[in-house]
């Protein structure tokens, strides 16, 4: 049998054996979106991309129509490839939805409170307690992140996930448009504060507080949103 090239490292080929090109394309394609490292409404180009990640134009192309069905390109027929613009109504929009979607994902698990216990959702809390304490706004607002999407990932509903992820991307998008650096850790504090109690109103199963937390919590942000719009030159904040 034929010996891997050894500047090919193991774990490389390892990771080429479970994940296909193209998907391996759209991971950190998608991942330099939602950093921030590719702006909305950058153009993104077939060759230069297949040369910088040292592969050929078929799995970037791919992996752009991957990115067009999770929201976060669009494609313009004779243009080209742009990364997505959030206009400030269709953020309004997204939070407006976002609520509902999430309400439905409360509503469920209060039902079946057992389900969080193993989820490590306390732990995950409690490093972002930390982390906002320390001002750590990047890795603070990643938890942040993390702690929405695994409820809705606890549901058990692949399709509400989906949805969900796809407005949480466009969120995403508008954070950097905005320039939305953290500068007030006191948001991120409340933002954690928000979680820890729409976690343990879960835990007992009060579907009522959870939802009325959730709401609470998602207006707050949704508040911070608006008052970045007018004073654009101010303070931002955490959009979480």
């Amino acid at each position: 049998m034929k010996k891997p090239s050894p500047s090919v490292p193991a774990q490389s080929i390892q990771l080429m054996q479970h994940h296909s090109l193209p998907s391996l394309v759209l991971e950190h394609l998608e991942r330099m979106i939602l950093a921030g490292q590719i702006i909305p409404g950058s153009k993104l180009s077939e060759a230069p991309l297949a040369g910088q990640l040292g592969v050929s134009r078929g799995p970037v192309r791919e992996a752009f129509r991957g990115l067009e069905e999770k929201g976060l390109v669009r494609v313009e027929k004779n243009r080209g490839v742009f990364v997505r613009t959030i206009s400030p109504d269709e953020a309004d929009d997204i939070y407006e939805v976002r609520q509902v979607i999430e309400a439905l994902i409360v509503a469920k698990l209060a039902r079946e409170p057992a389900c969080l216990a193993a989820a490590g959702l306390s732990e995950l809390l409690a490093k972002a307690e930390k982390l906002a304490a320390r001002g750590n706004f990047a890795q603070c607002h990643t938890l942040n992140i993390e702690f929405h999407d695994r409820l809705a990932v606890l549901t058990g509903n692949v399709t509400l996930l989906d949805h969900y992820r796809r407005l949480v991307n466009a969120i995403a998008l508008f954070r950097h448009q905005a320039h939305s650096k953290i500068r007030d850790a006191s948001s991120l504090k409340a933002s954690v504060a928000d979680h820890q109690a729409i976690l343990n109103a879960l835990l007992k199963g009060d579907a009522r507080a959870a939802t009325r937390l959730l709401r609470d919590h998602v207006e707050a942000s949704r508040a911070r949103l608006q008052q970045l719009l007018i004073d654009p030159t101010g303070d931002t904040h955490e959009l979480s």
